[in-house]
């Protein structure tokens, strides 16, 4: 092509530019960066743009699509792998919209293990006492994870990973999916069980699930009401796989043992900023700061040198393959979330 793509990043931090400027090496596309969060009040500064980079917290809804399309927009290249924030049914037959589907499944299950053991072991607590000059141990003790069940909600690459990473530690695994992987099952020696069985007998509920309708506070007062009231939530998926209201009634009854969580069902405004010297208007998410067995990170799980080169290659690609051979491995559709989509890979859904 003759003349370079234009494309507009929204909501983008420093470590984005710096992965996708090294990625562009091989690709020559012209760029701008902006830190704004893409909404239908600064859609317009996509005028004029091929293609539009956005991550999970833009609101990608039919307003925004709309202004878009006038500004001939002609793709939508999501750096994530959820697609929850776009409305599929406005943007058919007016953008396309490509995902990255699996940038390093092992950095998520990874975090996920990194926040059951800060839970079970109380690094968090350990790590701030000898900061100080604390050297105490009373307070601190943990348990053993060897020999307890452990449950992963979805079997997807990350969940099967993270179903791996907790038999190393001897556990025995429970998985729940709506689509079983029965010979993956039978190799590593897991069960599928129903997820109401899954929330009884699990000392650990790991959440891999992908946000749905179906899957919307999965964990809810009703699944609370059946765990260990030690029981320990992680969850590294979508944060509205969470009632977190729920959750917050479940801690301070002492009704579970804990959660790590690297998402929030309410997280746009918060995550990928910094609140240190500002008061936090959520009262939900400032009551959750304050349990002492709740662990939260900023949905940092992604951010590993592998996955952001990993983000950054596959989307410039897809961009590449849409402009230069009008072919969309990773498209995501209307009809593809309806489940009616009759695709081949690599075509175009329209």
């Amino acid at each position: 092509m003759t003349q370079k793509l234009k494309i507009v990043f929204f909501d983008t931090k420093q470590y984005d530019k710096t992965g996708f400027l090294k990625a562009n090496e091989s690709f020559g596309y012209d760029f701008l960066f902006l830190e704004t969060r893409l909404t239908a009040e600064s859609a317009w500064l996509a005028k004029d743009a091929d293609a539009v980079c956005a991550f999970v917290n833009d609101s990608i809804n039919a307003d925004v699509i709309s202004i878009l399309v006038e500004n001939n927009v002609r793709l939508i290249a999501l750096r994530c792998a959820g697609y929850n924030n776009v409305d599929l049914k406005a943007a058919w037959k007016q953008l396309h919209i490509t995902r990255v589907p699996a940038y390093s499944p092992y950095a998520i299950a990874e975090h996920a293990a990194a926040l059951l053991l800060m839970l079970t072991r109380n690094l968090q607590h350990s790590y701030n006492r000898v900061r100080e000059g604390n050297f105490l141990l009373s307070g601190l003790v943990g348990r053993d994870l060897h020999g307890k069940f452990a449950g992963i909600a979805g079997t997807g690459k990350i969940g099967k990973i993270a179903a791996q990473i907790f038999r190393g530690f001897g556990m025995r695994i429970l998985v729940h999916d709506k689509f079983p992987d029965k010979p993956w099952a039978l190799e590593l020696g897991v069960e599928y069980v129903d997820f109401n069985t899954l929330c009884t007998l699990s000392d650990v509920i790991s959440l891999h699930a992908p946000l749905s309708p179906e899957t919307h506070h999965i964990i809810n007062e009703r699944t609370l009401a059946l765990m260990k009231p030690d029981a320990v939530i992680i969850n590294t998926g979508r944060g509205a796989l969470i009632d977190t209201r729920a959750l917050v009634n479940a801690l301070k009854k002492r009704a579970i043992g804990g959660a790590g969580l690297d998402v929030y069902e309410e997280e746009e405004g918060y995550f990928f900023e910094d609140w240190s010297t500002t008061a936090i208007e959520d009262d939900v998410l400032a009551r959750l700061l304050t349990f002492p067995n709740v662990v939260i990170t900023g949905h940092q799980a992604f951010l590993t040198a592998e996955a952001l080169n990993a983000i950054a290659q596959t989307t410039l690609e897809n961009i590449r393959l849409f402009f230069e051979k009008q072919i969309l491995p990773n498209e995501i559709c209307y009809k593809c979330e309806a489940g009616a989509c009759t695709k081949e890979i690599k075509t175009r859904c329209w």
